[in-house]
């Protein structure tokens, strides 16, 4: 009999029996088994469709509790390593690709290719910066801080102001202190599994100031990207401004398709994408799709911007780990930020470079604005240290998941005919597909006059085919409001519906009304 068969002649992984864990390491004995588990599974050491024992025969192989091991494997198949056979058990997922060599059309058959976007004549012309600003829901991007969170922020700003030291009255290192560096490298490491250490990171004043850096240290005169589509508007608009040519690649359920992207631009320098939780669709990149992505990016030495905008609020399981942690090579420059984990007046975000870039990029930086406010990451470092920014998202991760579902049961209430909507697993935004023919962008123009801000989804859509859609934040809009706007578009709904109705023609032989 073979070793590594069980008595009911299954086969049984021998690299599990070889996993070592330790009690003395600071690392949750789940999380080392989970990190195993999927070194085991990218390096082909666990083939795809490889069976993996239960969970209850994992714990006595290994010595640990089966909570461990039930909590390793529901992060295995979150994050898309793993599937569930039901009645079956556990499998290694069947479509993590093989590395990406030689010629990619090889691959199957190349999508059409994709059409670069027009520039537009001026930036004043396609960016409007009074949008951002209306607080009306469901408007995008907006956050709530609770009574705990301002009465500590006054205290820790007041401690900072009292005992100002030397440091806040000069310059300071453009990549921003290493207090606030420190914090963040802690907590990228245990939350979201960056690969990183203080000196990689780039204190920033948001998403768009690091977009901003990264096109203008990308190498070659030919800056062509790749952009999700439908995407972020700003981040394409930031690259077209920049000079930038843009190529759109069609997302579906698995987030970007890389084949489509290498059939476009096989050759692009760049590609942004929001993998943890597409932004608008919500979907998450694929495991086959990171693979795909990452192999790419060496054969090409391109970059991949990842903008993990809303990490921090995932409502089903915990957090997905980061693209960047699985990168090997070092080409994925990761992208944070503080503004919608705290909110958005603080004004401070950040990147973890690859060493390649940090000369370059911390250049930019400082040409471009000399340096972070020193104040502020005073601030936001005490509360990161102190522990306050764990429980500021623990205490608004249950806030938001709370508004989604009175939004989600509000909408399906009073709009169910005329919207299809689900509540999403992460984010600070969900999407409810129009039925019946109604226009996303009619709705967006009308609701904006009832009180009612939405986005039509179809507008963030370049050259792929549009869904109607509507994108409505339900983040910073508190409980007590959720329904009264809930009703008010609903009316705006109502209205544009009896408008698209047939009008009933008068009945042979009866009279004309005057």
């Amino acid at each position: 009999m073979n070793p590594d068969d069980d008595v009911k002649g299954r086969q049984v992984a021998p690299d599990l029996c070889s996993f070592e864990l330790t009690r003395s390491d600071r690392t949750p004995l789940f999380r080392q088994l989970y990190l195993q588990l999927r070194a085991a599974i990218l390096s082909r050491r666990l083939r795809p469709g490889t069976k993996l024992p239960s969970t209850r025969e994992l714990a006595l192989q290994l010595g640990v509790s089966r909570s461990a091991a039930v909590a390793a494997y529901e992060q295995l198949l979150a994050e898309g390593y793993t599937s569930g056979r039901h009645g079956s058990g556990t499998y290694v997922s069947p479509d993590l690709p093989e590395a990406i060599d030689g010629n990619p059309q090889r691959r199957g058959k190349p999508a059409a290719a994709m059409a670069s976007t027009a520039r537009p004549q001026s930036i004043g012309d396609f960016v409007d910066v009074t949008a951002q600003g209306d607080e009306r829901p469901f408007n995008l991007g907006r956050t709530l801080l609770d009574a705990r969170t301002v009465e500590l922020w006054r205290k820790l700003s007041a401690r900072t102001f009292r005992s100002l030291s030397p440091s806040h009255f000069g310059y300071s290192d453009p990549r921003g202190t290493i207090e606030l560096r420190n914090a963040i490298c802690d907590y990228l490491q245990a939350a979201r599994a960056v690969r990183c250490d203080p000196d990689q990171i780039v204190v920033t004043a948001g998403t768009q100031q690091a977009v901003d850096i990264v096109i203008r240290i990308l190498p070659n005169r030919d800056k062509e990207v790749w952009v999700e589509d439908p995407g972020y508007p700003l981040t394409r608009e930031a690259l077209l401004a920049a000079g930038a040519t843009v190529r759109p690649i069609p997302v579906d359920g698995q987030g970007i398709d890389v084949r489509a992207g290498i059939a476009s631009a096989p050759n692009a320098r760049a590609v942004f994408v929001t993998p943890s939780h597409q932004f608008p669709t919500g979907v998450v990149l694929s495991m086959a799709r990171r693979l795909e992505l990452l192999a790419w990016a060496r054969q090409k030495q391109a970059w991949i911007v990842e903008d993990d905008y809303a990490s921090e609020f995932r409502y089903g399981g915990r957090p997905l780990a980061s693209l960047q942690g699985l990168d090997q090579g070092e080409r994925v420059i990761y992208v944070g930020t503080l503004n919608k984990a705290l909110f958005p007046g603080l004004r401070l975000g950040y990147a973890v470079v690859p060493r390649a870039l940090l000369r370059a990029f911390v250049a930019a930086r400082y040409l471009m604005d000399r340096q972070p406010s020193t104040i502020s990451q005073a601030v936001v470092a005490a509360f990161m240290e102190q522990g306050h920014f764990a429980a500021h998202i623990r205490r608004m991760r249950l806030l938001y998941r709370d508004q989604r579902d009175e939004l989600v049961a509000a909408l399906q209430s009073r709009l169910g005919a005329d919207l299809t909507v689900t509540a999403p697993d992460q984010g600070m935004h969900l999407v409810a597909f129009t039925r019946r023919g109604l226009s996303d962008t009619a709705i967006e123009r009308a609701g904006r006059e009832h009180g009612v801000v939405v986005r039509a989804m179809s507008r963030l859509y370049v050259a792929a085919p549009t869904r109607s859609a509507l994108v409505l934040g339900f983040s910073g809009h508190k409980r007590p409001t959720i329904i009264p706007a809930v009703e008010r578009l609903a009316q705006v709904v109502e209205g544009l519906s009896k408008s698209r109705a047939p009008k009933r023609s008068a009945r042979p032989g009866s009279p004309k009304r005057r």
